[in-house]
């Protein structure tokens, strides 16, 4: 399947809440994506688009020398064909490029689809979030990258 990453502009907002709603029980607002996007020079976002038409988005948050990850959502009917990966990696690269060299992220406890999609790019767990997620009191998985540059020269070498 061919699809591009790329920075996320103002003009894919609308897209990107529409994949939010469909793939979070408690989805940010339209207002939140403008405000990352148009206002808040902490955050970096990407999108993969497949033939014109944006199918998943990722963000994070840089922070001093760390990046988190805000949110990382792939259309359901384009899942499990590696969109999700690499839009994981080009934030990585994006972190990288930047000088940071640490991620984090939080990820429900029932999410072993994602767990295993972060640890196999080098994310370790390291603590829990006990009822983080409000809408079922859910425990929220803490994780790191404490080296993204290795993670991308393993990526590279492969």
């Amino acid at each position: 399947m061919e699809y591009i990453i790329r920075l996320i502009t103002s003009d894919d907002i609308d897209a990107v809440w529409d994949i939010e709603k469909m793939c979070f029980s408690v989805p940010w607002s339209r207002q939140s994506f403008v405000l990352e996007v148009e206002k808040n020079r902490c955050a970096r976002y990407v999108v993969a688009e497949h033939s014109g038409t944006v199918v998943g988005y990722g963000g994070m948050w840089l922070i001093v020398d760390e990046a988190h990850i805000t949110n990382i959502a792939v259309h359901p009917l384009f899942r499990r064909k590696g969109i999700g990966e690499a839009i994981l990696k080009a934030l990585m690269t994006e972190a990288h490029r930047m000088g940071i060299d640490r991620m984090t992220l939080e990820v429900r406890a029932s999410n072993i689809a994602a767990q295993s999609l972060y640890k196999k790019l080098g994310f370790v767990e390291v603590g829990v979030r006990k009822g983080y997620y409000s809408d079922k009191n859910e425990d929220a998985i803490i994780m790191w990258n404490f080296s993204i540059s290795r993670t991308l020269g393993l990526i590279q070498g492969e």
